[in-house]
């Protein structure tokens, strides 16, 4: 597959993994749609419950099901449970929790928190059905990306993205469960041809500092790279909606911290993505593109495409341009990708 040069860590074998973990769970919750609809029948509201890169997938969730299912999301502070111990009225609320080990004490300690406040609880978790969290949970949507052997998540990420539109299929987003059937094709097209990541990497390769930016569904997978090049390159990565990133934080955007924007290859916030590339150009600072089509590959220093997919499903395949060159960035570095220093693949939270 394109740009393995020079080695294979379990990351990259794990990115690669993406399109048999993706078809393995989009084909195991599918059928499971009438289910979830059962429990958040009575519920009006999603509150999603997550830390970290679980947190990132939550975004997509939440821009999907306000745009497409029409109900009201929130992200959950879970200080409010552990910490503070307030009582809050959840009654008509869809409690939503997401970790990848399912094992996350904080993260199960808030979903049964929301259970004891009112709240139709529903765990997505790679953990099994075993798991803590899925045993807290009334329903849980287990996702088949199996074992995850690298520290910084690539495959446990995508399918909780699957995972959160099939969520958004059964609360009723009137869109294609043919589409999301066609994802796994798609990322394997993409991995299977040269991705030319070797100019982002060299560019990344000189700077201490990135801003990462995107908006709408596309936000995730911008917040999402964010973070893979934090923990697993170093850098001091800032991930933001160019709407906010516009309000100031421009300015930090220059010849030594460069811009890289991510979108979807139609859709609404396109044109205005396009338009911030534009303007870093136009500033004298570097941006690289990941998706946007040609539109924004026209108006960036470099640029990687993303798979053809609809807005709705575009972040499961925007992230994976980013998983390769941080990937490819990290060893350019002389970092371990597979075991960045500080993590693991369970973080407790006091």
């Amino acid at each position: 597959m394109g740009g393995n040069e020079g080695g294979s860590s379990l990351m990259r074998q794990e990115i690669e993994q993406q399109p048999e973990a993706l078809r393995a769970t989009i084909d195991a919750l599918l059928p499971r749609r009438a289910e979830v609809a059962a429990l958040a029948a009575e519920t009006s509201t999603v509150l999603f419950i997550a830390r970290g890169t679980s947190d990132n997938a939550a975004v997509y969730g939440s821009y999907l099901i306000q745009a497409h299912a029409g109900r009201l999301t929130a992200l959950a502070a879970p200080s409010i449970a552990t910490t503070y111990r307030a009582r809050v009225d959840l009654r008509g609320v869809l409690a939503v929790a997401l970790s990848q080990s399912g094992r996350t004490e904080e993260i199960v300690e808030t979903l049964e928190w929301a259970a004891s406040c009112g709240a139709r609880t529903l765990a997505i978790t790679n953990g099994g059905p075993s798991s803590p969290l899925a045993e807290a949970a009334k329903v849980a949507l287990c996702t088949e990306a199996g074992e995850e052997r690298a520290v910084p998540a690539t495959k446990t990420f995508t399918t909780q993205l699957a995972a959160l539109a099939v969520l958004g299929l059964a609360l009723g987003a009137p869109l294609d469960a043919g589409e999301l059937r066609a994802v796994p094709d798609a990322i394997f097209e993409l991995l299977a041809g040269p991705v030319e990541v070797e100019p982002i990497v060299a560019a990344l390769s000189t700077v201490s500092g990135v801003v990462v930016s995107g908006r709408g569904m596309a936000y995730a997978a911008a917040l999402e790279l964010a973070i893979k090049l934090k923990e697993a390159c170093y850098l001091s990565a800032m991930g933001l909606s160019y709407a906010d990133l516009l309000h100031g934080p421009i300015a930090v955007v220059d010849e030594k911290t460069p811009a890289i924007v991510v979108a979807a290859d139609s859709g609404p916030t396109l044109a205005g993505t396009v338009d911030l590339a534009r303007r870093v150009t136009g500033a004298g600072a570097q941006a690289f593109g990941i998706g946007g089509g040609g539109s924004l590959a026209a108006v960036c220093t470099a640029a990687l495409a993303g798979p053809p997919l609809p807005e709705w499903l575009a972040p499961i395949g925007l992230i994976v341009p980013g998983q390769l060159v941080t990937e490819k960035l990290a060893r350019r570095l002389g970092i371990d990708p597979d075991n960045p220093r500080g993590l693991s693949k369970v973080t407790q939270t006091d």
